[in-house]
């Protein structure tokens, strides 16, 4: 739970780096509580079109209403774990424009934050899973 909220907690924190774990685990709560809301406040209904058949979950109402809050207040944690992530491998905070590719770039975006981040300390900071430096008795 801890890695969870861990970017609430770094709320307007864009500098430094941060874990997978951290990202993942980010990206896990944001699916948790989306689903918990659409559980909870959800309307399912089945539908047919030319494509198949399936079943979709429409919030309508106080589910609707507490899911833009959620979105609206994890926007900027969300960029700035995303950020951060994308420093641990020291490459800039801006390929997140990447998503402004269509298919391509959400593809790509993707990859970059299941690659691991560089081991030591680069530009943007210690590294997050061994921050303690250990060429100092070498």
């Amino acid at each position: 739970m801890q890695w969870m909220i861990l970017p609430y907690r770094r709320y307007f924190d864009f500098a430094g780096r941060s874990r997978r774990m951290e990202y993942w685990m980010f990206v896990l709560f944001q699916v948790l509580v989306g689903t918990a809301l659409a559980a909870l406040f959800g309307t399912t209904t089945y539908q047919t079109s030319s494509f198949g058949a399936g079943f979709n979950t429409q919030l309508n109402g106080p589910g609707q209403t507490l899911q833009n809050l959620f979105s609206l207040v994890s926007l900027i944690p969300g960029l700035a774990v995303a950020v951060r992530r994308l420093h641990d491998q020291e490459r800039s905070g801006w390929l997140l424009l990447l998503v402004l590719i269509p298919v391509l770039g959400w593809f790509a975006l993707l990859v970059l934050m299941l690659l691991s981040g560089t081991a030591g300390t680069n530009r943007y900071g210690p590294d997050p899973k061994n921050p303690y430096d250990t060429d100092v008795f070498s």
